[in-house]
Protein backbone atom coordinates (compact mmCIF):
# COMPACT_ATOMS: atom_id res chain seq x y z
CA UNK A 1 0.00 0.00 0.00
CA UNK A 2 1.46 3.07 -0.80
CA UNK A 3 1.90 5.95 1.54
CA UNK A 4 1.36 9.85 0.54
CA UNK A 5 3.09 12.43 2.48
CA UNK A 6 1.64 15.75 2.05
CA UNK A 7 3.77 18.90 2.56
CA UNK A 8 3.18 22.24 3.68
CA UNK A 9 3.33 25.05 0.20
CA UNK A 10 6.86 26.62 0.14
CA UNK A 11 6.93 29.86 1.79
CA UNK A 12 9.46 32.19 0.59
CA UNK A 13 12.40 34.03 3.16
CA UNK A 14 13.06 37.35 3.10
CA UNK A 15 16.74 39.15 4.84
CA UNK A 16 16.50 43.15 5.60
CA UNK A 17 19.88 44.63 5.60
CA UNK A 18 20.70 47.76 6.54
CA UNK A 19 17.49 48.44 8.64
CA UNK A 20 17.08 51.46 10.28
CA UNK A 21 17.77 50.66 14.48
CA UNK A 22 15.04 53.16 15.52
CA UNK A 23 12.44 51.40 12.92
CA UNK A 24 13.20 47.85 14.34
CA UNK A 25 12.95 49.49 17.77
CA UNK A 26 9.19 50.84 16.66
CA UNK A 27 8.67 47.13 14.71
CA UNK A 28 9.29 45.57 18.00
CA UNK A 29 7.21 48.00 20.28
CA UNK A 30 4.76 47.37 17.82
CA UNK A 31 4.79 43.70 17.81
CA UNK A 32 4.49 43.34 21.51
CA UNK A 33 1.40 45.46 21.56
CA UNK A 34 -0.29 43.10 19.10
CA UNK A 35 1.20 39.53 20.61
CA UNK A 36 2.89 38.96 17.63
CA UNK A 37 6.50 37.88 17.17
CA UNK A 38 8.66 40.93 14.95
CA UNK A 39 8.29 38.20 11.60
CA UNK A 40 4.78 38.01 12.49
CA UNK A 41 4.40 41.54 12.49
CA UNK A 42 6.03 41.98 9.53
CA UNK A 43 3.85 39.50 7.53
CA UNK A 44 0.99 41.38 8.82
CA UNK A 45 1.98 44.91 7.62
CA UNK A 46 3.24 43.36 4.51
CA UNK A 47 -0.37 41.70 3.57
CA UNK A 48 -2.12 44.98 4.54
CA UNK A 49 0.03 47.10 2.89
CA UNK A 50 -0.33 45.18 -0.56
CA UNK A 51 -3.76 44.00 -0.33
CA UNK A 52 -6.25 45.21 -3.12
CA UNK A 53 -6.97 49.10 -2.82
CA UNK A 54 -10.76 49.78 -1.97
CA UNK A 55 -12.79 49.88 -5.02
CA UNK A 56 -14.39 53.34 -5.01
CA UNK A 57 -12.34 56.64 -3.94
CA UNK A 58 -15.21 57.30 -0.63
CA UNK A 59 -14.25 54.44 0.51
CA UNK A 60 -10.91 55.77 0.28
CA UNK A 61 -11.93 58.64 2.58
CA UNK A 62 -13.59 56.48 4.71
CA UNK A 63 -11.08 54.87 5.53
CA UNK A 64 -8.93 57.35 6.51
CA UNK A 65 -11.37 59.70 7.86
CA UNK A 66 -14.23 57.50 8.90
CA UNK A 67 -16.27 57.71 12.47
CA UNK A 68 -13.85 54.23 13.05
CA UNK A 69 -10.62 56.86 12.89
CA UNK A 70 -12.28 60.00 14.98
CA UNK A 71 -13.33 62.12 12.51
CA UNK A 72 -17.28 63.38 12.19
CA UNK A 73 -17.74 65.70 9.53
CA UNK A 74 -20.83 68.25 9.46
CA UNK A 75 -21.84 68.07 5.76
CA UNK A 76 -23.72 71.23 4.61
CA UNK A 77 -27.06 71.15 2.78
CA UNK A 78 -26.92 71.23 -0.51
CA UNK A 79 -28.57 73.96 -2.36
CA UNK A 80 -30.20 73.48 -5.84
CA UNK A 81 -27.72 76.09 -6.74
CA UNK A 82 -27.80 79.27 -9.28
CA UNK A 83 -29.82 79.60 -12.46
CA UNK A 84 -28.00 78.29 -15.76
CA UNK A 85 -27.30 81.20 -17.63
CA UNK A 86 -29.24 82.52 -20.71
CA UNK A 87 -27.65 82.16 -23.75
CA UNK A 88 -28.84 84.31 -26.92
Amino acid sequence: MPRFQVRAPARAGLTIRGLDPAIKARLRVRAARNGRSMEQEVREILTHALAEPPASLAAIAQSLFGAAHGVELDLPERSSGREPPRLG
